[in-house]
């Protein structure tokens, strides 16, 4: 289902915009009056949101969509002609990494071939996910080539998948322009949203995104390498961290141990790494730790059992992080594979992600020899896994830090 409003302008079109990161800034932008257009490819995502029903969890996005469907601010294609109605268009694909884990920049080439015959002369076009160093100008530079004469910046989503309705509101937006005109524009259209705007230079704002990934990153593999040191020592690193944070205020920021994982952190921290000249050791450190930390826990359970040939193991949790049906990048699958190829049945369940290969939760318990909690959903905070074992470096059934 579509809505074709023929020649009515749009404030706004949001190019991705059925995603995770376009749909929650689409229903934000058309709740602050903005006539907002959706403009995806995937036409049975594009039927859900018309029907009134969101393809995937975002806290408070099913009641914004009921309540601004009706509105008629928001409209729904797949025809790249709605945006030569738009004034703004708002382009929130990344750059991802290829299988050398550099950046794969054939995306933005894609996408300036895309939108050049369809955009218009004045539209301003905004850069909003991801990118390695230098995209914009790259795109600013080829829609030029193209004849467009167009306005751009690069505005980096910054918020945490799951809360972007309420961290648009409460977060400062980051508005990276090379034009007076093109930051101007772009911090008067996210005005609309953020109550504070920084303003720098575009490849100050690509740099200043993947530092924050890359710094959230690496402050969970020292997490989890000071979590594998503490558990060769066979000490309780529960009561070691407790020790270190409490009252202790310059070491509160240090986080419980975890699978560190998902869509952005470990691509943005290898864009890094490609991208200086001294492929950003401390980043590689980073990814090695954390990319190892499933292989970490299977070798502990062989130690533990000397084979998992004829053990069932059960993962709990197949999201990349808790309350979340997303699967992207996430290492709870690396862990089944690696259970598998050591031998292990391995059952796996989520009560968010809609898989044909998981099962439900009560034959898991029912079955499995060994837990393993893969990702800390509330729901098994509350499980009686007294006398079973159960490997949790999340704490997330309440028990510590244990493996």
């Amino acid at each position: 289902m579509t809505d074709d409003r023929g020649s009515a302008g749009l404030d706004v079109v949001v190019l991705g915009g059925g995603g995770h990161v376009g749909l929650p800034l689409s229903l934000a932008f058309a709740d602050a009056g903005l006539n907002v257009g959706i403009y995806d490819i995937h036409q049975p995502t594009l039927d859900m949101i018309a029907a009134g029903r969101m393809p995937f969890r975002e806290s408070g996005a099913d009641e914004l969509l009921q309540r601004v469907l009706p509105t008629g601010r928001l409209e729904l294609g797949a025809d790249p002609g709605m945006l030569e109605r738009a004034n703004a268009v708002l382009v929130v694909i990344g750059t991802p990494v290829d299988e050398f884990l550099g950046p794969s920049m054939r995306v933005f080439e894609r996408a300036v071939d895309q939108i050049a015959p369809h955009i218009r002369d004045g539209a301003l076009v905004v850069l909003r996910s991801t990118v390695y160093p230098g995209t914009t100008a790259y795109v600013a530079l080829e829609l030029e080539r193209r004849g467009r004469q167009v306005d751009v910046a690069f505005c980096p989503e910054r918020i945490a998948e799951g809360h972007a309705l309420e961290e648009y509101r409460t977060l400062p937006e980051v508005i990276g322009a090379d034009t007076p005109q093109a930051g101007d524009r772009a911090e008067a259209l996210f005005r609309h949203l953020a109550a504070k705007t920084v303003r720098t230079s575009t490849r100050e704002a690509e740099l200043t995104k993947l530092f924050t990934n890359a710094w959230r990153y690496m402050k969970f593999a020292i997490a989890n390498q000071f979590f594998a040191i503490a558990d060769q020592a066979g000490v309780d690193y529960t009561s070691v961290l407790r020790a270190v944070r409490e009252d202790y205020p310059r070491a509160a920021d240090l986080p419980g141990p975890g699978f560190a994982a998902g869509p952005c952190l470990f691509k943005d921290t290898m864009q890094l790494a490609a991208f200086t000249a001294d492929h950003f050791p401390m980043g590689q450190a980073a990814m090695q730790i954390n990319e190892g930390m499933p292989a970490y826990i299977v070798s502990a359970l062989e130690r533990r059992h000397g084979t998992l040939r004829g053990r069932t193991v059960g993962i709990l949790g197949m999201a990349f992080k808790a309350e979340s049906d997303d699967i992207r990048a996430s290492l709870s699958f690396k862990l089944r594979k690696l259970l598998e190829w050591a031998g292990a049945a391995v059952l796996a369940t989520d009560p968010y992600v809609d898989d044909p290969r998981l099962v439900p939760l009560d034959r898991v318990l029912a079955e499995s020899d060994i837990l393993v909690i893969g990702a800390p959903h509330r729901a098994y905070r509350s499980l009686d896994l007294s006398g079973r074992e159960v490997v949790d470096i999340w704490d997330a059934t309440g028990g510590g830090v244990r493996l």
